[in-house]
């Protein structure tokens, strides 16, 4: 994987992005586009192109089909065939192994690789048939431009989930600018940063400590553990859609912010509007709402929430260790209903948040609710350090584990006037004179020091996989 991140930052990248300034029309420039995220997706898993080809021209004749009134068959059928696609490759073989438990049962585990980013690009297949039966968006006519909204390559294996309508008239017309190109490719680097440099680094820790026996763990080795984990998910992810809108603004398209400091929160209703808004989003709008929301009491409401959490679990993976984190955030949100919870002071709300976040996270990383349950008692049951158990923790300790440590609680939420003034700074347009611009220079200069840093890392094989790749 590191080779092909270097082969994707340094060739793929600015081939494609010089051609597709370079061509004159709109038509030329969507071609290239589509080609480039065709051969993207193909460098690591050429078959499965097909499958996202024939995903893409089923929806694109359903949605057809409902261009002048709404007609269900076709929705019926779109929905039966990408739910169908996601349940046959996604989680087949684990719906046959809990049939095996039955007594009796002894049913082939079918084999089937996961399609890097089918969760991903079936939900905004979805997104956009539902949308265009409702009325919400017109049917697009052109397969083509379907196939751009369905296959680009920025954020098709990992999100954010984009509605069609945030980007029909993007996808037919759109202007380049030197200016949005360039805070783009800032926002771009930013995000490489955060993965290559601090992810990584949590991912090491966190790999090593849930990998170690449990006999092996203290107390202070599992929660070490447990705050590497969940801030590598949190800037592996916030990494991979920050690459994405930048990428996205580089070619002229604007997709909507997918994080907004979720760790900053102080409910768990609060992390969920700042937690994978895209998805959150997509729920809300095609299964929550549609259940009938809020609208019918209490206890529908409940039942309604439950199953979205549930939902959004199993969404995640094929495993039950998904299933129970959706429902282990189901059921705080819940409780935030009933309890006063909402009302404490905002330092206990932010460690209460911080608190179920970790514990929830634990559950999502662990392999199984056995190991989950073990990982916990270890973090909750105080378990003093012996030789071994030392050795493992303070291996972990290094000094540039300790150095990104510490960037990563710097950053994952903003931390007063300064962060958050550079953060308003870097998302307008770049000025051309004043303090703005003093502020805009450094941010550039130090998102190309970054991108040698980087490069240095990529090169010395310290490259991890993307969490969500995997989903």
């Amino acid at each position: 994987m590191t080779f092909s991140s270097l082969i994707f930052l340094c060739v793929f990248l600015p081939i494609v992005y010089l051609l597709h300034t370079i061509l004159p029309s709109i038509r030329l420039k969507n071609a290239l586009l589509i080609a480039a995220s065709l051969v993207f997706y193909a460098f690591g898993e050429p078959v499965y192109v097909l499958l996202m080809l024939l995903s893409a021209a089923i929806n694109y004749l359903c949605a057809l089909a409902m261009r002048r009134r709404p007609n269900k068959a076709a929705l019926l059928t779109a929905v039966i065939v990408n739910i169908g696609f996601l349940f046959l490759f996604k989680y087949a073989g684990f719906l046959v192994e809990n049939l095996n438990r039955v007594p009796g049962l002894s049913l082939p585990v079918p084999q089937i690789p996961l399609p890097i980013g089918i969760s991903f690009f079936t939900f905004q297949a979805l997104s956009y048939v539902i949308d265009v039966y409702r009325g919400q968006t017109q049917a697009q006519r052109s397969f083509p431009r379907l196939l751009l909204y369905i296959s680009f390559f920025p954020q098709l294996i990992a999100g954010p989930i984009v509605k069609y309508h945030d980007v029909a008239e993007q996808i037919e017309r759109r202007e380049l600018r030197l200016k949005t190109t360039a805070l783009g490719l800032r926002r771009f680097l930013f995000g490489l940063a955060k993965k290559v440099l601090i992810a990584n680094a949590m991912a090491v820790t966190a790999d090593a400590l849930f990998a170690a026996p449990l006999p092996r763990l203290n107390t202070m080795a599992a929660w070490l553990g447990a705050i590497a984990y969940t801030m590598q998910i949190y800037f592996d992810f916030s990494a991979y859609s920050d690459m994405a809108i930048g990428l996205g603004r580089m070619f002229g398209f604007r997709f909507r912010e997918n994080f907004n400091y979720p760790y900053g929160a102080v409910t768990i209703k609060e992390f969920w509007r700042r937690w994978h808004i895209s998805l959150s989003s997509w729920f809300k709008d095609y299964v929550y709402i549609p259940l009938g929301g809020n609208r019918r009491g209490k206890l529908r409401t409940v039942l309604n929430k439950l199953i979205v959490f549930f939902l959004t679990g199993l969404w995640h993976g094929a495993n039950w260790t998904f299933v129970v984190w959706g429902l282990f955030h189901g059921f705080f949100s819940f409780l935030e209903e009933v309890l006063p919870l909402r009302k404490l002071p905002r330092l206990l709300g932010h460690v209460y948040t911080l608190l179920v976040v970790t514990v929830g996270f634990v559950i999502f990383r662990a392999d199984s609710i056995g190991l989950a349950l073990g990982y916990l008692q270890r973090m909750f049951t105080w378990c003093p350090p012996d030789p071994a158990s030392l050795s493992l923790l303070l291996q972990q300790l290094t000094p540039y584990f300790l150095v990104m440590l510490a960037a990563a609680v710097a950053f994952c939420a903003p931390l007063g006037p300064t962060v958050q003034r550079l953060r308003k700074a870097s998302s307008r347009s770049i000025p051309y004179g004043g303090k703005e611009a003093a502020v805009q220079n450094r941010l550039f200069a130090l998102s190309f020091i970054l991108l040698l840093w980087c490069l240095l890392r990529l090169s010395g094989g310290s490259y991890n996989p993307f969490i969500y790749f995997r989903f």
